[in-house]
């Protein structure tokens, strides 16, 4: 996703506590609700769930509008900045924080009693904070699993999917000197996926210390680069990880081109509908990582500083956000919960044994990797800027126009300038 950066810049912390436009004055409530790209699918859904909290709550009316994904950015900045901002928004952890550091949201830290923090998954609930501060209350998560091509691994005599980056690698040498396939494709551009800064830390590399600064020019971020360049240069990644998206590597594992693919276990059902003959040799297979970090990806609700009702809006983003409702939306999505009740559920670890589809499969697996899963990437300001000059240092180093030590010093004297 793009960064509308020029308006964010231009965001004065002083414009986004201005006042919205008053509310109803005869003691009831409209809270302006906003989701991201859920209509049609669970408008009903949601609009037996609106009616159940209005029922419950009948000075409270809610106004639901769902924003589609590629428009969420541009709209949340323009009502921000202008403070028409909606009373509950939808959005995620990577996206809210950079608003957070402009005190943009309403800090739930002291609103939110202990013993209802407690029942979100604490490392969750730490994603949304930053500076000490609870910017957001956690809805619903998706955790990726390796999902694999058993056809391609066994015609390269390997014998199961890699769990680290080193068998990773093995792999990779064996499908291609045996198939001469890819094992896998991930994406270095730097305005998309944020999977090679994740594995950096899979790999053990932390990115910034506690004053912001740079942390990852060490032994262990020098030995992260130079895996990703050898790779590379060892020809055992498609040439287009420098130019294409994610996307492509969802095609390319489609069309049986590549063995393995890192997504969501929704896409069990997706190659089924789109490639049933891979779909027919495919299955599910835990996170790669050298360390046991595991990444989640997060959405979250967050409540604007400019809103005229914050008890009612805070009301209905844990009534949304509860044990109950958020086990029922996590079956009807496919996703998972962020409420450790609701993880617990049967639903999230019974797999019907041998009636279990590909699909049911990856969800449990998905759902076991949350007793380690975490946000990898921080919560912080100009984390897209990090990622750009990552990206583009490593890149020159696969491309030889950088030694991997150069492309480190250089990547950390970038941010630390960003970060001064």
């Amino acid at each position: 996703m793009r960064w509308a950066g020029g308006m964010l810049l231009g965001l004065g912390a002083s414009g986004l506590v201005a006042c919205s436009a008053d509310g109803p004055d005869d003691g009831s409530a409209e809270v302006e609700f906003w989701t991201m790209q859920l209509q049609p699918q669970f408008t009903d859904y949601f609009e037996d769930l609106i009616g159940e909290f209005e029922a419950d709550n009948p000075d409270i009316t809610i106004r639901w509008t769902d924003v589609p994904w590629a428009d969420m950015q541009s709209k949340i900045l323009t009502a921000v900045s202008s403070g028409t901002a909606p009373d509950v928004v939808n959005l995620n952890p990577d996206f809210a924080s950079q608003l957070a550091t402009r005190n943009a949201w309403l800090d739930l830290g002291d609103r939110v009693a202990p013993e209802v923090q407690a029942t979100y998954l604490p490392k969750v609930w730490q994603a949304t904070t930053l500076n000490d501060q609870s910017f957001g209350i956690p809805w619903y998560l998706t955790t990726n699993v390796t999902v694999y091509n058993t056809a391609l691994l066994e015609a390269a005599g390997v014998a199961s999917p890699p769990t680290s980056y080193a068998e990773l690698a093995d792999a990779a040498q064996a499908i291609k000197d045996k198939t001469g396939k890819y094992a896998f494709f991930i994406t270095f551009v730097p305005e998309d996926s944020a999977e090679v800064m994740q594995s950096l830390i899979k790999m053990g590399v932390t990115l910034v210390d506690a004053q912001g600064q740079a942390a990852f020019n060490t032994p262990a971020g020098r030995e992260a680069f130079q895996y990703w360049v050898d790779l590379y240069q060892n020809e055992l990644l498609p040439r287009e990880v420098l130019t294409q998206g994610h996307r492509r590597g969802i095609d390319l594992y489609q069309s049986g081109e590549t063995a393995m693919v890192s997504t969501s276990p929704q896409f069990m059902d997706t190659i089924a509908r789109n490639a049933p003959d891979i779909s027919a040799v495919s299955a599910a297979a835990p996170q790669v990582t050298t360390t046991g970090a595991q990444n989640v990806a997060a959405m979250n609700l967050v409540i604007p500083q400019s809103t005229d009702q914050p008890e009612a809006a805070l009301d209905f983003a844990l009534f949304v956000t509860n044990e109950e409702n958020q086990l029922a939306f996590a079956k009807a999505a496919n996703v998972l919960p962020s409420t450790q009740a609701s993880l617990s559920d049967p639903y999230f670890s019974d797999d019907k044994a041998d009636a279990a589809t590909p699909g049911d499969k990856a969800r449990v697996i998905s759902a076991q990797q949350m007793q380690d899963a975490e946000v990898l990437v921080p919560a912080m300001a100009n984390i897209k800027q990090l990622q750009k000059i990552l990206y583009e240092n490593l890149q020159a180093a696969m491309l030889g126009q950088k030694s991997v030590d150069q492309a480190l010093e250089d990547a950390a004297a970038q941010w630390n300038q960003v970060a001064e």
